[in-house]
């Protein structure tokens, strides 16, 4: 039983370090690979290189105003499957703030809601 309990504390205290801060990727090898590719609408590395800095500050300044929970998701989500990325991470966040924001709606007897 000690062990699950260490588990669970050790994963909990990774979510807040995650959540507390904006966090580091590198990712200059994912733009060099996707300009490299010809796949991707990006022309060049320094384009995608310039759009992840603009995302990275971008999440500098508006990082805490995001909840914790959508920051260790998003943060999460974006390394899981491919090379991390700051515009995803942002992306994320916004679709969560937006779709919370979204109004609330009554579909009737369809039980949609």
């Amino acid at each position: 039983m000690v062990f699950p309990l260490a588990a669970v504390t050790l994963g909990a205290q990774l979510l807040v370090a995650v959540a507390d801060r904006v966090p580091q990727f590198n990712v200059e090898p994912s733009c060099r690979a996707a300009a490299e590719s010809g796949a991707t609408v990006r022309k060049d590395a320094s384009s995608c290189l310039k759009d992840e800095r603009e995302a990275r500050d971008q999440l500098s300044r508006q990082w805490s105003s995001f909840p914790a929970g959508d920051r260790t998701r998003c943060a999460q989500l974006t390394q899981t499957g491919g090379p991390p990325s700051y515009v995803e991470v942002l992306t994320c966040l916004e679709m969560a703030r937006d779709a919370r924001n979204l109004p609330k709606k009554d579909f009737g007897n369809t039980g949609l809601r």
